[in-house]
C-alpha cells in the first residue's frame, strides 16, 4: 500500500495568521524525504489554504507524485491543464464546509465530468474520482472514464463502534473488488489515521492511502518527519 501526504492543513496554519509560516512547499519536501510516495493538494476555488503559488512551486519541486484535488470548474480545470500535476482527483466542493463532506456524485454529473475528464487525458494527466464505495458511483466512475477512484473513507473513520466499523469496512472491500474488477485502480482517503488503516491493509485492491490531518496533528509532537515515517511503518 502506497501513502501520500496531504499538506492542506499546512496551508491552513499559515493563513490562520495570514503570514508565509509554515509553508506547505517546505512541508512537501521533508514528507519527500521521509520517504511518501506522493503529496496532495486541493486548490479550493476560495484559496482558503493551497494557493496558486503553492501549487506553482509544488509542480516545480515535487519529485515523487503531485495529485492535484480540485473541482470541476472551468476555472479550476484550465490551471490543472496549465500546471500539468502527474494526475487529478475530483472532489466535490462546499464553500462553507470545513473539508469535503461524502463523495462526489458522479452518476448526476457524468455527462459534465466525461466532457472535463477527456480534456484533462489530452494533456496526459490522470483522473481520480473521489467517491463513496456505492455501486452507482462505482459504475458510474467507470462510464466517464477515470483511471481511478478514491473511496470517500469518512463514514469508515467515524464508526461509533467495532460493530459498526466493520460493517462498513466490508462495504468498503465490495466497492474496491468491483472498481478493480472493471479496471480502475482503488485508492482510499478521508480520516484516516494510524489506528483505523490498520484493517484497510486487508483489502488487498486498495493500492494507495491519502492522509493528511492525522499526520500533521501528530507533527505537533513529534516533528513532520517522524510523524510521516511513523506512518509509512504502519502502511507498509
Amino acid at each position: 500500500m502506497r501513502l501520500c501526504i496531504n499538506i492542506d492543513h499546512v496551508a491552513t496554519l499559515r493563513e490562520a495568521r495570514g503570514g508565509v509560516e509554515p509553508d506547505p512547499v517546505t512541508a512537501a519536501h521533508i514528507c519527500e524525504l521521509a520517504g511518501v510516495d506522493g503529496i496532495v493538494c486541493h486548490l479550493r476555488e476560495d484559496r482558503r489554504h493551497i494557493n496558486d503559488r503553492d501549487l506553482r512551486l509544488l509542480r516545480e519541486t515535487v519529485k515523487t507524485k503531485l495529485d492535484l484535488e480540485m473541482a470541476a470548474t472551468e476555472e479550476i480545470v484550465k490551471i490543472a491543464i496549465e500546471t500539468l500535476p502527474d494526475m487529478v482527483t475530483f472532489v466535490p466542493e462546499k464553500r462553507q464546509e470545513l473539508t469535503t463532506e461524502g463523495g462526489l456524485d458522479v452518476r448526476g454529473h457524468r455527462h459534465h465530468l466525461r466532457d472535463v475528464i477527456k480534456e484533462i487525458h489530452r494533456h496526459d494527466i490522470d483522473v481520480s474520482l473521489f467517491i463513496d464505495p456505492v455501486v452507482e458511483q462505482i459504475e458510474a466512475s467507470h462510464e466517464v472514464g477515470a483511471d481511478m477512484i478514491e473511496i470517500h473513507t469518512g463514514e469508515y473513520a467515524g464508526a461509533r463502534s467495532a460493530d459498526q466499523q466493520t460493517e462498513l469496512l466490508e462495504v468498503i472491500r465490495s466497492g474496491a473488488q468491483l472498481a478493480r474488477r472493471l479496471g480502475m485502480q482503488v485508492n482510499a482517503g478521508h480520516g484516516l489515521n494510524y489506528l483505523n488503516i490498520l484493517p484497510l491493509k486487508s483489502i488487498p485492491e486498495i493500492e494507495e492511502v491519502s492522509i493528511g490531518h492525522a499526520v500533521l496533528s501528530r507533527a505537533v509532537f513529534v516533528g513532520l518527519e517522524r510523524a510521516v515515517r511513523d506512518m509509512l511503518k504502519v502502511v507498509r
